[in-house]
């Protein structure tokens, strides 16, 4: 191997090894905050609404679900906030991350041609997060599906009680731990919870970016022509790339200029988005290990959205279609009134959760008012 090879293992090993200092130093920051921030942090995400948004809004400027998700689940492995308050955040990770493939389609605005095809392949992605969410959500919230069946799988695996049980094990977590609490003296925790989110960003992208150099920039051209050819190998390539790259905005937005052009249908782009999809979710799962039954709990609900949604989107025939259908009219649409694309993605990635979330606060901010002024009535 040439010394470029070894520079770029080298980097993902660094990478990877920073990936779980982040998570670890998350945990660190959030318990080291205290608990009133801990309170006001579990009070803002009680509330399904907003949890909903600000992982839509939160991914929507980070560009990286995986970043929003292992956020999560350092919370909830800290315990700021339960798990089944982070599930709406982990659904809204996975609208958000589809802003990237949106924004690549209207690249081809000037292009007639091939404008509505890219709308169509750019926004199936949002489209099928949508309707999962519109599913599971209510489902969720009244039954707490996801977090039932979560728990049942979590539960197959061992945690222990003890809080030093994974640093007997492995001497690296307790470096990790002795410098997060280095840092937190030295520097304090909010300091140290913006560093870790940062680090956490950084690594996500340096593996994502790596990695798709390696997999795909080279052989794109034999890429694109062995991973669309039938229904299982567009769904396993999806999984398989976004699984090792960690990034389905770069994976999404690689098929919307292959749908764009004609060279790949908008049937194949979308399933290859779906195996995507589930790809993504290793992340959550891997910033999980070692932490705690709550957390793995969630990183498998992030991985039962997915999976339901293709069991639904794409194992149920009167619903395969939907999505398709409704991109395919999206594009038409842009098409013919170029700015509704623009407007699409300012309503829906933008303007549509910070209106929710500050309804939403208002209306929280208004309930503990209420809550706190009849207490002393109560009381006489």
């Amino acid at each position: 191997m040439s010394a470029k090879s070894y520079t770029r293992i080298g980097t993902i090993l660094v990478s990877i090894f920073g990936f779980f200092c982040a998570i670890n130093f998350l945990g660190i920051a959030f318990q080291s905050i205290g608990s009133d921030f801990s309170k006001n942090f579990e009070i803002a995400f009680s509330n399904p609404a907003i949890g909903l948004f600000i992982g839509l809004l939160g991914t929507a400027i980070l560009q990286s679900s995986s970043t929003t998700t292992s956020m999560a689940v350092a919370a909830v492995a800290a315990g700021s906030i339960p798990m089944e308050n982070a599930i709406p955040v982990v659904m809204g990770a996975n609208i958000g991350t589809t802003l990237t493939s949106t924004i690549v389609s209207l690249s081809y605005v000037t292009k007639t041609g091939e404008f509505k095809k890219a709308v169509s392949a750019g926004t199936c992605h949002d489209i099928f997060n949508v309707l999962t969410c519109i599913v599971l959500l209510p489902l969720e919230l009244k039954y707490g599906i996801l977090s039932s069946f979560s728990h049942q799988i979590a539960s197959l695996f061992e945690f222990s009680n003890e809080a030093n049980a994974v640093s007997e094990k492995f001497i690296i977590y307790q470096w990790m731990d002795v410098i997060g609490q280095t840092l937190v003296r030295w520097f304090g925790g909010y300091v140290l919870l913006v560093g870790s989110i940062l680090l956490l960003f950084g690594t996500v992208k340096a593996i994502s970016n790596i990695s798709y150099n390696q997999l795909i920039g080279t052989t794109r051209s034999r890429f694109e022509a062995i991973a669309f050819q039938n229904t299982f190998r567009a769904f396993g390539w999806g999984f398989l790339t976004t699984s090792i790259i960690q990034s389905s905005s770069i994976t999404t937005s690689l098929i919307v200029p292959l749908v764009a052009t004609g060279k790949v249908s908008i049937k194949r782009a979308f399933q290859f988005v779906v195996g995507a999809n589930i790809g993504t979710t290793i992340t959550a799962i891997l910033a999980a290990l070692f932490k705690s039954e709550a957390a793995m709990s969630l990183a498998f609900a992030h991985f039962l959205f997915n999976l339901t949604g293709t069991i639904l989107f794409i194992g149920i025939p009167i619903l395969r279609q939907l999505p398709i259908y409704l991109s395919d009219k999206l594009g038409s649409v842009a098409l013919r009134y170029k700015l509704s694309a623009f407007a699409y993605i300012l309503v829906l990635f933008f303007v549509l959760p910070f209106t929710l979330i500050y309804i939403s606060k208002s209306d929280s901010e208004e309930k503990t008012t209420q809550q706190t002024t009849e207490e002393p009535t109560g009381n006489k």
